[in-house]
C-alpha cells in the first residue's frame, strides 16, 4: 500500500491489530516516553496518543517498533527496493533478464520527486513551536526534542531537490538559552551531509536554509536514516520505498514536503551556536551539553489533524534498533559490494552501534605460504574505517572464515571463533588521536579518542577456558570475578579515580597474573569493571559495559604487555578497563515516580491493559 500520509499508515496498522489508541490525557513530560519504553520492551503495538497534555495535536510512537511491523508497512515495495539495490551492484543482470527485472524498473519510476504547486495540505495552518507536543524524554534532558525529524538542506552551489540532503539530526525545541518560538537547536555529528552544506554556505557568508519535516508517509522517515552515498537524494529513495513520489513545493524560499504533518523552516547563520543538550541518547548515556548550530525559526506549519511522531532512545535495544534491522534488510549485500573482500559487517546495537563493529573478510594475499596470518584483513580494516559512518567505529574485530559458516550476527559465536585464533602479541592495531562518535564520551574530548583493530586469522591457537582458572582465583585479591563467556573474565575492582591511580592498578594486575601466564592461555580478555555480576549477567551487558566505557589507547592493557618498534602486544590476556570514568556521561535511568504514574494505563480499564500479557 502506498501511504499518502502518516495517518493512513496508522489506520492501516489499527485495522490489522498493530496499533492501540491511548485515550487518557498523558503528560509529554516523561510520561509519554515511559509508556513508549514499556510497550517497546514487550514487543507491543504502535501507539496513538489522542490526548496530549498542553497540545491539541495527537502523537504517535513505536511505529517501527518491530522488524515485522516495518516489513508490514513496506510489504508492497520492499522486494522492489531490494531488487533495485541488487541491480545497482550487478546492472548487467537487468540487461540479461529484462522481463524478470521489469518490476524493479517500474518501481524506479517512483524515484523522481514531484513538485506539487496545487495541493498543499501541510500549509493548512501556521502554528508556533509551543503548540507542538513538547516531549521531554529523560529526567536530565535539557528540554523537549524532535526525535524523528527529517532535516532538509540544499547545496548552495547546486540548489534543488536532486542535490539536497535529508538527514535525521535531533532538534531541541526549548530549554537552555533558546528563545521560545524563535530559536531551536540543531545537533548534527561527524560524516553528515548537512555539514557539507553548512560549510559551503558559511564560505559565502550566507545563512543555510533548513526545513525540518515531521511525519508524513513512513518512507520519508526511513529515508532520513538511510546511509546513502553522498550526492544521491534521499527523496528519490523515499519515493521508491513508499511507492509514491516525494511531493514538495517551496514557500518563502524554503522547501516544503507537502505530505508532511509538520514543517519547521528556519536559517542557520555562520558562527551562531548555542548550548544544546543534555539528551538521553542511543548509547544508553546522556550526551552532554555542547555548543551546536542555532536555527532561527522562520515559520511552523501543520496539516489538518496533524500527528506528531516520536521515538525514545536509550540503552539499546530500542526502536532505533528496528531501524537498523530494516536498513540491513533493505541493503543486504551493499557493504560487501562497496568494499572489496568484505563478506559481512555488523555494527553491534547492544554496544551502541558505533563503538563496536564485527566483520568477516577474505584472506587471499598469500595462499602459497603455509603460515596463515592476517594480511588482506588489515587492508580491508583500513577500508572499513575509511567508509562513511563505519569510520566512527571504535573497536573493529575482523576475521576470515574459510568454512563460510560464521556470521557476525551470532555475536557470541563470532567472538569465540576470533578469540580461538587471535595472537595477542601480533593482532592488535591501534589508531590514536583520531575521531570517534560524537555521542561517545569515553575518549579524550568531543569527537576525539582512539580506535583499535583486532584482526585474527589462521589455525586455532588455544582452547578457550569456560571456567575461571584456579590459580587466577588464588591470586585474585581485587574483587569478585565471573566468567562472561568462553575466554572472557570480568573482574570487579575499586572505583576508578584518576589516570595515575588506574595505571598503578593495571600494573599491579599485570604483576599479579604474570606468574600464572601458562594457566591463562585459555583467557583472551579480562574486563575490569564496576560490577562483575551485572557485566556477566548477559551478553548484552558485557557488550554495553565493555565497549561503551573504554577508550582503546588509554584503557587497553595486558598481562606481560610490551611495545616493540611502535607495535603494542601482550603475551597474556588483554585487560580492558571498562569502569565508569569521571569524564563519562551518566547513564540514562527511568524515574520511579513516573513509572508508578503510568501504571494506570496498563491496569484494568486502562487503554493499554490489553497488551500487558503480550
Amino acid at each position: 500500500m502506498a501511504y499518502s500520509s502518516l495517518e493512513s499508515c496508522l489506520i492501516d496498522l489499527e485495522r490489522n491489530g498493530q496499533l492501540v489508541r491511548v485515550k487518557e490525557e498523558v503528560d509529554p513530560y516523561l510520561e509519554m516516553a515511559a509508556i513508549h519504553l514499556r510497550v517497546y520492551e514487550i514487543g507491543g503495538p504502535a501507539l496513538l496518543f489522542e490526548n496530549v497534555k498542553g497540545s491539541r495535536f495527537r502523537a504517535a510512537s513505536n511505529i517501527f517498533g518491530t522488524l515485522d511491523r516495518s516489513r508490514f508497512i513496506f510489504r508492497n515495495t520492499l522486494a522492489s527496493v531490494q531488487k533495485l539495490i541488487e541491480l545497482k551492484g550487478d546492472p548487467i543482470k537487468a540487461i540479461k533478464h529484462p522481463l524478470q527485472n521489469f518490476g524493479a524498473g517500474w518501481a524506479a519510476l517512483k524515484a523522481l520527486p514531484l513538485r506539487n504547486p496545487f495541493t498543499k495540505p501541510v500549509l493548512y495552518e501556521e502554528i508556533q513551536i509551543s503548540d507542538l507536543p513538547l516531549i521531554h524524554h529523560w529526567p536530565n534532558d535539557g528540554g523537549a526534542f524532535v526525535t524523528l525529524p527529517q532535516v532538509y538542506t540544499e547545496d548552495i552551489d547546486q540548489p534543488g531537490i536532486m542535490k539536497a540532503n535529508l538527514g535525521m539530526y535531533r532538534i531541541q525545541l526549548n530549554g537552555n538559552e533558546y528563545e521560545t518560538n524563535r530559536e531551536i537547536g540543531l545537533h548534527y555529528q561527524l560524516h553528515r551531509g548537512i555539514g557539507v552544506h553548512q560549510t559551503k554556505a558559511n564560505r559565502k557568508g550566507l545563512p543555510l536554509k533548513v526545513s525540518c519535516f515531521v511525519g508524513g508517509p513512513p518512507s520519508h522517515t526511513v529515508s532520513a536514516v538511510m546511509p546513502l552515498p553522498e550526492g544521491i537524494s534521499e527523496m528519490t529513495f523515499a519515493g521508491v520505498l513508499g511507492g509514491r513520489r516525494f511531493r514538495y513545493t517551496y514557500a518563502d524560499g524554503f522547501c516544503i514536503s507537502t505530505d508532511a504533518d509538520f514543517v519547521i523552516t528556519g536559517e542557520v547563520y555562520p558562527g551562531e551556536n548555542k548550548p544544546e543538550g543534555p539528551f538521553g541518547d542511543h548509547l544508553g548515556y546522556y550526551s552532554l551539553k555542547h555548543s551546536f548550530p542555532l536555527m532561527r525559526v522562520h515559520k511552523v506549519y501543520a496539516r489538518k489533524n496533524a500527528i506528531w511522531p516520536f521515538t525514545v532512545v536509550g540503552r539499546p535495544p530500542q526502536e532505533d534498533t528496528s531501524f537498523g534491522q530494516l536498513i540491513h534488510e533493505i541493503t543486504g549485500d551493499a557493504i560487501p559490494q562497496e568494499i572489496p573482500g568484505v563478506k559481512e559487517v555488523h555494527a553491534v546495537d547492544a554496544a551502541g552501534v558505533h563503538p563496536l563493529l564485527l566483520a568477516i573478510g577474505s584472506e587471499r594475499y598469500t595462499p602459497y605460504l603455509p603460515t596463515k596470518q592476517p594480511a588482506e584483513l588489515l587492508t580491508i580494516a583500513s577500508h572499513i574505517l575509511g567508509t562513511g559512518q563505519l569510520s566512527l567505529a571504535k573497536f573493529l574485530f575482523i576475521t576470515a572464515d574459510d568454512t563460510q559458516k560464521l556470521s557476525t550476527h551470532r555475536v557470541k559465536d563470532f567472538f569465540t571463533y576470533l578469540f580461538e585464533r587471535v595472537d595477542l602479541s601480533r593482532d592488535i592495531h591501534f589508531h590514536t588521536n583520531t575521531t570517534i562518535d560524537t555521542l561517545d564520551y569515553s575518549g579524550t574530548g568531543l569527537n576525539t579518542g582512539s580506535k583499535v583493530v583486532v584482526a585474527a586469522y589462521g589455525d586455532n591457537k588455544r582452547v578457550l577456558a569456560t571456567e575461571i582458572p584456579a590459580s587466577f582465583s588464588e591470586k585474585n585479591s581485587f574483587g569478585p570475578a565471573q566468567m562472561v563467556m568462553p575466554g572472557v573474565i570480568c573482574l570487579q575492582i575499586s572505583t576508578y579515580s584518576d589516570a595515575v591511580a588506574a595505571a598503578n592498578e593495571m600494573s599491579v594486575l599485570d604483576e599479579t597474573f604474570k606468574p600464572i601466564l601458562n594457566d591463562l592461555k585459555g583467557i583472551v580478555q579480562i574486563i575490569v569493571c564496576d560490577d562483575a555480576a551485572f557485566t556477566a549477567a548477559s551478553l548484552n551487558n558485557y557488550l554495553w559495559v565493555t565497549y561503551t566505557r573504554c577508550n582503546p589507547s588509554h584503557d587497553i592493557h595486558g598481562v606481560a604487555a610490551f611495545t616493540e618498534h611502535k607495535h603494542w602486544g601482550c603475551k597474556g590476556p588483554m585487560i580492558i578497563d571498562a569502569r565508569i570514568k569521571p569524564h563519562h556521561a551518566p547513564p540514562v535511568l527511568k524515574d520511579p515516580a513516573i513509572e508508578k504514574r503510568v501504571d494506570r494505563l496498563f491496569q484494568k480499564g486502562g487503554s493499554l491493559s490489553s497488551i500487558v500479557g503480550h
